[in-house]
């Protein structure tokens, strides 16, 4: 199977959204497409999907769409059920109905054969069965369980869908499409609204994933746990990456730096030609030279300078008015929740804590945020702000109000004191400059209406922020800025977010809400993941029986680790020796202008630096 686009155009309302379409989808193809909000990444997936048509070119370049085979492409573009009064369970195992078909098959064919006695039978029912069992058919029950449980409904399974939220029936009809397997999958950011555990057996399934997927993705842990192709948007043409997110941002920059560094030299040498042509060219005696500089002029292969680097977003320096006392706050056995207890929360915060509050949905992480900002009252138990607490709150639904005042108009409304150059400054670092100003609250996409959420808060200056998802409808970049701000930013920081890597970069302590109890770790969220990876491991070693402790005289310590020193010595040499073959493999001419090579080069020596700096370390230990 194959699908190709070639030089595609990509148009609507009669303009161009995809200059340059070209991306190839093979079997087992894992590819990543990213690129700024707006950008046209959805666009591309309806290309895929056949949902939009390829626009015709003006130009005399090819432009062609071609699949080989009959690819089954499964894009989830909007909700409808065939039957809303079906169960969840019945709408999840109708997903597998070729194997379910199958099963009937081999039960009658068992029944006859068992019937007969007769070869022909014997035959046909092992045949059914090899068939049955190579499309999974004894493992495909525990696979839409699992599933069901990982995405929260276990204990909803059989209900019908009539009763479930416009925001489930969207994730059930998501997980059908997972679990029928089509040739060539396309997901549109499948991690929103997903908790952790969900986003983590989704990383797994894909994993294992016999087909072809493509997915759109701000979540850089997601992209770097589940491709190994990334197709870039940028100012609407599309650049291919080998390898996942991470690989993908170092060969960008890379290649990008090598580029500038290329056209500048090809710059300097095409005018040093054109002076050599310009100062002899009204000499007959060099005419013959003047037009062989003109001729290798014109018969070089241009290098065009890379285009600036869509890096658009919102900046600013944000430090509170007040930087508040030492105490933040205490929760002692608050328990919250609506009509039941959810969770129970015993926490202490220090002024400067980054607090990641993680865990399922449903567990009462939001209402925990919402019943410290006094919007839903306390079950039980009790909490206290620090006097000179200044709150700066972020709600993921508020966020998303709608009005049809202008950004500017609803800005002044919440700061009348400003004057409207003051406001549109402050708008301005947060990306809303010139006529943007006037676009109406209601015209916003989702990411704007966070940003100008944002701006707001950060107008405030507080000194403690209580985040609900922030980063959701955020891209990439705008997600690294608020890292950036956040990272900065000497107040106190509580969150809420489903976001791997943010909460990798900005926590230093988790909270986590597990089943009705939350428990806090003194630490971020790297230290947890290797804690949670190896319980058992850590069980055992625990349980390990002690060595026995063996005894050496000082003179054979002196030769271990003298004969320790020459090995790290020699480990030193042979790859200061390898560094500098690399280095001067990267300057040869063959290799400048091959950027594929380049990179690879310039990969291999980062990893070489890296085991260097800590073959040296080695040494100093010993020397020590």
């Amino acid at each position: 199977m194959q699908l190709k686009i070639q030089n595609g155009v990509a148009e609507l309302s009669g303009e161009p959204i995809l200059k340059s379409v070209n991306i190839e989808i093979n079997d087992q193809s894992k590819i990543a497409v990213v690129g700024r909000n707006g950008c046209g990444k959805t666009t591309l997936l309806k290309l895929i999907s056949g949902e939009y048509s390829l626009s015709k070119l003006d130009s005399d370049n090819d432009t062609f769409f071609a699949v080989s085979g009959k690819p089954n492409i499964g894009y989830l573009s909007q909700i409808t059920f065939d039957d809303y009064s079906k169960t969840l369970l019945e709408e999840v195992r109708s997903a597998y109905s070729d194997i379910l078909n199958l099963k009937a098959e081999v039960e009658k064919a068992q029944q006859k054969m068992e019937q007969s006695g007769d070869t022909e039978d014997i035959k046909n029912y092992t045949n059914l069965l090899d068939t049955f069992t190579n499309l999974g058919g004894f493992y495909f029950e525990r696979e839409y369980e699992n599933a069901i449980k990982k995405f929260g409904f276990e204990d909803a399974k059989n209900r019908p869908l009539s009763e479930f939220s416009g925001g489930q029936q969207t994730k059930i009809a998501f997980l059908k499409l997972l679990l029928s397997k089509p040739d060539i999958l396309l997901l549109d950011e499948p991690t929103n609204h997903l908790d952790i555990e969900a986003v983590v057996w989704l990383e797994e399934y894909l994993k294992s994933y016999k087909k072809a997927f493509v997915v759109v993705s701000h979540d850089r842990m997601f992209l770097d746990n589940t491709v190994n192709t990334v197709y870039e948007i940028e100012y609407g043409k599309i650049y291919k990456y080998n390898g996942n997110y991470s690989q993908f941002s170092k060969q960008k920059k890379i290649l990008r730096e090598q580029q500038r560094k290329d056209y500048l030299a090809q710059q300097k040498e095409i005018g040093r030609l054109e002076d050599l042509a310009e100062r002899f060219r009204y000499k007959a005696t060099k005419a013959t030279m003047v037009q062989s500089k003109l001729k290798q002029i014109d018969r070089m292969e241009r290098v065009f300078e890379p285009e600036r680097e869509n890096l658009k977003t919102f900046h600013g320096d944000f430090e509170p008015l007040d930087i508040g006392v030492k105490d933040v706050l205490s929760v002692k056995n608050l328990a919250v929740g609506y009509d039941s207890v959810l969770s129970t929360v015993n926490l202490e915060v220090k002024r400067g804590d980054k607090i990641g509050i993680i865990g399922g949905n449903g567990l009462g992480k939001s209402t925990f945020i919402k019943t410290l900002m006094g919007q839903v009252p306390a079950i039980s138990g009790e909490y206290k702000f620090g006097p000179r607490v200044q709150i700066g709150y972020f709600d993921q639904q508020l966020a998303q109000y709608s009005s049809g005042d202008t950004v500017l108009g609803d800005f002044l409304r919440q700061f009348p004191n400003l004057t409207e150059f003051e406001a549109r400054k402050a708008l301005g670092a947060f990306v809303f400059s010139g006529e943007e100003v006037f676009k109406t609250v209601d015209m916003l996409s989702g990411g704007e209406r966070v940003r100008l959420a944002l701006c707001k808060i950060f107008q405030k200056r507080p000194n403690v922020l209580l985040l609900d998802e922030p980063t959701n409808h955020l891209d990439i970049v705008g997600k690294e800025t608020l890292e950036e701000i956040l990272k900065e930013f000497s107040g106190t920081v509580i969150f809420v977010s489903h976001d791997r890597y943010f909460i990798k970069e900005i926590s230093t302590v988790l909270l986590d809400f597990k089943k009705g109890e939350t428990q806090v770790f003194e630490f971020g969220y790297e230290e947890y993941l290797r804690k949670a990876k190896t319980p058992v491991e850590a069980v055992l070693k625990e349980n390990k029986p002690k060595e026995k402790k063996t005894f050496t005289t000082p003179l054979k310590e002196k030769a271990k680790r003298e004969r320790a020193l020459k090995k790290a010595e020699e480990k030193i040499a042979l790859l200061e020796n390898e560094i500098s073959l690399l280095e001067d493999e990267q300057q040869k001419d063959e290799n400048l202008s091959d950027y594929v090579k380049l990179a690879e080069i310039g990969e291999r020596l980062e990893k070489l630096q890296l085991e260097l700096e800590t073959a040296y370390g080695e040494w100093e230990e010993l020397v020590e």
